[in-house]
């Protein structure tokens, strides 16, 4: 084990630093422009940029391309949400029914939790990449939108970006000195995937209610 997370850490190392962190805002830009975050797994790809992280300025210059890149990808789908809207909603309407139906319950979060819904949707599946578009469309200003999104896109990214760059430093501390190091490894990044899909779960369960069909024939 030790071996094969040396290894891979040496290999990811290796990479250009610069290079890794523009890779990593490039990433989550793809994975916030217009439904990209379905097939581009940005999460992934930070964790992995910041286990080759081995001083401070580096972690936070990958915070700060992660939040850039979200910034940029959620900018995109806010501009084709804004011109492009409607034409999506009907065109999802005709071709691809659930999608569209998913387009509805969003529509209807939005409707309901405002702000919020945006700082939330940061940390819901499907919901995040939806959610710049339907902003778009609607009569929220831009800047209002920066507003909420801005402080998710920082949590999210700093709390992605620490878990890996805790993981390999515990690793790189222990790896010499204690045989099995690379298990201390996994389960560093194991509990923080763990911790995230919980967090995810509480929160999809607790904002569900705002999307339900139930709640929109009672307002």
């Amino acid at each position: 084990m030790d071996d094969v997370i040396g290894d891979f850490l040496e290999a990811v190392g290796a990479i250009d630093p610069l290079l890794r962190t523009l890779l990593a805002g490039l990433a989550m830009l793809l994975e916030t422009s217009v439904l990209l975050g379905l097939v581009v797994p940005g999460d992934t790809i930070v964790i992995v940029a910041a286990l080759a992280v081995e001083q401070w300025p580096w972690w936070l210059a990958l915070i700060g391309a992660a939040v850039l890149g979200a910034l940029a990808g959620e900018s995109i789908g806010f501009a084709i949400g804004h011109w492009l809207g409607p034409k999506i909603d009907r065109w999802l309407a005709r071709r691809w029914p659930r999608a569209s139906a998913q387009w509805k319950r969003t529509e209807r979060y939005l409707a309901r939790r405002g702000g919020p819904a945006i700082f939330l949707s940061r940390f819901l599946p499907i919901a995040h990449s939806l959610v710049p578009l339907i902003v778009g469309a609607s009569a929220m200003p831009y800047r209002r939108f920066l507003a909420w999104t801005i402080p998710a896109c920082v949590v999210w990214a700093s709390a992605y970006a620490s878990a890996g760059w805790l993981a390999a430093g515990t690793y790189r501390e222990l790896a010499d000195r204690l045989h099995g190091a690379g298990f201390i490894f996994v389960a560093v990044i194991a509990a923080f995937i763990l911790l995230a899909w919980v967090a995810k779960r509480v929160i999809s369960r607790f904002e569900a209610r705002h999307m339900s069909d139930e709640q929109h024939e009672r307002d």
